[in-house]
C-alpha cells in the first residue's frame, strides 16, 4: 500500500470514527448505537492495521486485533444482549433533543479544532492534523454521557469517549503498547459485564433500565 493509499484510509476511519459520535446524537433506537460504536471499533482497527503495516510493527497489528475483537465484536454483542431484553429500547426523552443536540455537536467539533489548533501548528503531521476528529469525538461522547436517561444510552456515551482517546493516541504516537490496549480494553470490557448485570437486576425488579424513573422511586 502508499503512502498515499495509507493516508486516505486513515483519515476515512478517522471521519468515521466522529460520523459514528455525531450519529449517536441522531438515532435513538438502541440498536442503532450499539450498531455505531461496532462501526467505529472497526474503523479504528482499521486504522491501527494501516499504521501497523506502515511501519512494520508487530505489535501495533496486535492491538489492531484486540481492538477489533473487543470494540468491534465483543463490547457490541454484550450490548445487544442487555438491550434485546429491554422491550423499550429506545431513548424516547433525553435531556436535550435531536435537533439541539446536533447543534451541540457542530460547536463541540469548531471546539476541538480551535483548542488543537495549536497543537496541528507545531506538528504539522499529516497524521496531527486529525486529532481534532478524536478531540470531537470525545465531547461528544461527554455530550451523550450527561444528556442521555438510559443506562445504555450512558455507557454507549462512556465507550464514544474511550473510542475517541484511543484515537487521538494511535494518531500522535503511531499506537499505544500492547499492555496499555489489552489493559483499557478489560476496563471498558468489565464495565460492560457489569452493566448487563445491573440492567438483568433492574430489570427484573423494576421492570425498565430508566435511571430517571429510579431516581424518582428514589425521591
Amino acid at each position: 500500500m502508499t503512502a498515499g493509499a495509507a493516508l486516505d484510509v486513515v483519515e476515512l476511519a478517522a471521519g468515521v470514527v466522529l460520523a459514528g459520535a455525531v450519529l449517536a446524537l441522531w438515532r435513538k433506537d438502541l440498536r442503532a448505537l450499539i450498531s455505531v460504536l461496532a462501526l467505529q471499533g472497526a474503523a479504528l482497527a482499521s486504522l491501527a492495521a494501516v499504521l501497523a503495516v506502515g511501519d512494520g510493527d508487530v505489535g501495533l497489528g496486535v492491538v489492531a486485533g484486540v481492538v477489533l475483537v473487543t470494540k468491534g465484536l465483543v463490547i457490541p454483542g454484550l450490548l445487544t444482549r442487555v438491550v434485546r431484553a429491554d422491550p423499550g429500547s429506545r431513548e424516547t426523552a433525553p435531556l436535550v433533543n435531536v435537533p439541539a443536540s446536533l447543534v451541540a455537536a457542530a460547536v463541540l467539533v469548531v471546539l476541538s479544532y480551535l483548542v488543537a489548533g495549536r497543537l496541528t501548528a507545531l506538528f504539522p503531521d499529516p497524521l496531527t492534523r486529525l486529532v481534532p476528529l478524536g478531540l470531537a469525538t470525545v465531547l461528544v461522547g461527554v455530550f451523550v454521557l450527561v444528556t442521555r436517561r438510559k443506562a445504555v444510552s450512558q455507557i454507549v456515551g462512556l465507550l464514544l469517549v474511550d473510542n475517541g482517546v484511543a484515537l487521538v493516541a494511535f494518531l500522535l504516537t503511531a499506537g499505544v503498547p500492547l499492555l496499555v490496549e489489552l489493559g483499557t480494553s478489560l476496563d471498558v470490557l468489565l464495565v460492560v459485564v457489569v452493566l448487563q448485570v445491573l440492567a438483568t437486576t433492574m430489570r427484573a425488579r423494576f421492570g425498565h433500565v430508566d435511571l430517571d424513573q429510579l431516581r424518582e422511586l428514589h425521591d
